[in-house]
């Protein structure tokens, strides 16, 4: 009998050896391949630029190629639902944030995809909050004006945004609904053409992530007037948060990296030890730090816990937004109780 037990026990440890030789084996191989990273907003927007510096880092450590994909549009859904559907090996990365994670499960009803089942979270990147800024021809320095112009000319202003179900336009909303205000949502396939827009006048009135806005406040080319964070922003020191004049408003900006869920944990843990040492390099950090981006990581398990409060909180404010009880065609697929 202990003959017995001793040769199934061998035979035991010897396959978890196995496996575990396996294992290690698929983290050192990988990637054996190019690596496709999505950004699901189109080139030229922060996502991309973030997305470009980590690929061009990660090329460099692991000596194949990391390829930007952008697949933009439906509020960053399209390129999210191209990672869910992509095979559990880690070569294809999605670079995500809030709305294609955490909004759109609670706005749209034909969403193909479910971010808490269909995506493994890597880590979490970096936190920026987005800047509400107005072209300068806008007689506007602060929230409290704005609310006071739109209320003298309900659904004469025009904000711009990336997209329907976008959090520019989940911010922007939020606002009106909280300010008892109206204004013109104009919606753009990604943050670029909008804020392309922006600066030409053809809309007023933003909500653009730090990142990709920052160069733009510097130049003057727009008027900064509050932060979506309740805190407000480092690198804009004299600029309040929306909370200042609306105590309820505190929204802030994240950005984090996914692959499907099934992929090998070793190969995530690989993914997630490498793009950690990347933002976390003094070259990275200090390019998107004067940029207003903070350098925030935490992990698969961080990442899943800004997903799964997310996900509750922006379905409560989708909820009470006035727009999810209109009836306009675009509104026909999204979530109304």
């Amino acid at each position: 009998m202990t003959a017995k037990f001793v040769r199934i026990f061998g035979a035991v440890i010897y396959a978890f050896a196995g496996v575990l030789a396996c294992s290690n084996a698929m983290a050192q191989a990988y990637p054996s391949k190019p690596v496709r990273f999505v950004v699901p907003y189109p080139a030229g927007g922060p996502f991309d630029e973030v997305a470009r510096a980590i690929g061009h880092q990660l090329t460099a450590t692991w000596g194949q190629q990391v390829i930007v994909d952008n697949r933009s549009g439906a509020g960053g859904s399209i390129g999210a639902d191209v990672v869910a559907k992509s095979p559990p090996d880690g070569y294809t990365m999605l670079i995500g944030n809030a709305g294609p994670i955490t909004v759109n499960p609670g706005l749209r009803r034909d969403l193909p995809y479910n971010p808490q089942r269909d995506f493994a979270p890597v880590t979490q990147i970096v936190a920026a909050p987005m800047v509400l800024v107005v072209h300068p021809s806008l007689p506007v320095h602060n929230v409290k004006e704005l609310i006071q112009l739109a209320k003298s000319h309900p659904g004469r202003i025009n904000y711009a945004s990336a997209g329907i179900g976008n959090l520019q336009h989940l911010g922007m909303e939020l606002l009106q609904s909280l300010a008892h205000i109206k204004m013109n949502h104009v919606p753009y396939k990604g943050a670029a053409p909008a804020f392309i827009d922006l600066l030409s006048g053809q809309c007023e009135v933003m909500f653009a992530n730090i990142v990709g806005v920052l160069p733009h406040i510097w130049a003057k080319q727009v008027r900064p007037i509050a932060i979506s964070a309740a805190n407000g922003a480092p690198v804009l020191p004299g600029i309040p948060g929306v909370a200042a004049t609306l105590p309820q408003f505190n929204l802030d900006g994240w950005m984090g990296i996914f692959v499907r869920v099934g992929t090998p944990p070793e190969v995530i843990a690989k993914l997630n030890k490498d793009i950690t040492a990347v933002v976390e390099s003094r070259e990275f950090s200090e390019r998107f730090g004067k940029r207003g981006a903070q350098v925030v990581v935490g992990g698969p398990e961080g990442l899943a816990k800004i997903v799964r409060e997310e996900t509750v909180l922006y379905a409560k404010i989708i909820k009470s937004a006035a727009y999810c009880r209109s009836k306009t065609p675009w509104e026909n697929n999204f979530i109304d109780d």
